[in-house]
């Protein structure tokens, strides 16, 4: 992204910026409105498709790591985002896993398939949004 890592992220570790960037995400709904981004902030995502999850950062190493966990229903998924200062910008890496047990284990392996793209155009869709806005916003 052209944009140092304290800015995007900054940008990415507040929950309420979330659905101006990810393209399933209808709404977010945080516990405690006013929180800052820290380990163990909480709060609920409505997806496109009506569907809801509960989200809490599990990890955040200012401008390098931010990781969270997600669970829907009986699947539970982790991303975890890298971020590395380049010349003229930062890149962020993500990994991500989804696990679930009985027969929505076939729904997490299926999920977790398109879940790689999904994450990369909606990183991408992140820099878009921040490139149109001033250094400070």
């Amino acid at each position: 992204m052209p944009h140092p890592p304290e800015r995007v992220f900054r940008y990415l570790a507040d929950p309420r910026n979330r659905p101006e960037w990810q393209s399933t995400l209808m709404s977010v709904r945080l516990e405690d409105a006013d929180a800052e981004p820290r380990v163990g902030l909480a709060w609920s995502e409505t997806t496109v498709v009506g569907m809801r999850a509960r989200l809490e950062i599990t990890e955040l190493v200012p401008f390098r790591v931010l990781a969270e966990t997600a669970r829907m229903g009986g699947i539970v998924g982790t991303l975890v985002l890298h971020f590395t200062a380049r010349s003229g910008g930062c890149r962020v890496e993500a990994e991500g896993r989804m696990s679930a047990s009985g027969p929505l284990r076939y729904v997490a392996a299926a999920a977790a398939r398109i879940a790689g793209r999904v994450a990369a155009a909606d990183l991408r869709r992140a820099g878009r949004v921040l490139s149109t806005r001033g250094p400070g916003d």
